[in-house]
Order: structure tokens, then sequence, then C-alpha cells
């Protein structure tokens, strides 16, 4: 009966709940934390990079994803 706050989610977690709000059609406000995911993965972003690009690249990143 803790009322803390809840584990962090893992890096990959974050990428797969922005993938999906994605496909169920929301569009992400914010670029900069699009990126910060992205970069989280390990993946190099420009800044000036388009937010479409980067979620692709997220989506072949989580593909190749070994952790579950």
């Amino acid at each position: 009966m803790f009322f803390g706050r809840p584990a962090p989610l893992s890096d990959y977690a974050r990428a797969r709940q922005l993938i999906a709000a994605v496909d169920r059609g929301g569009i992400p406000l914010n670029p900069a934390k699009v990126n910060a995911i992205a970069r989280s993965l390990g993946l190099e972003v420009a800044r000036q990079a388009p937010v479409e690009a980067t979620l692709e690249r997220i989506r072949l990143a989580l593909a190749r994803a070994t952790e579950p």
C-alpha cells in the first residue's frame, strides 16, 4: 500500500509508448521529446530533423531491439 511514484520506464518502453500513440492517430507536439527518446536509444538525431523521419528511425531501432 505504498503510493510512491511508479518505476520509471525503460528507454525502449518509452519509445514503444510513443510509437503506439502515433499509431493511434496522435501527433507528437514536442519534437525535442521525440529527439530525446531517439537519443536514449543510441540514435544520432539532428535538431532540425523532421519528426516523421525520427519516428521512422525509432521504429527501425525497436524492430532491431532484443529487449522485451
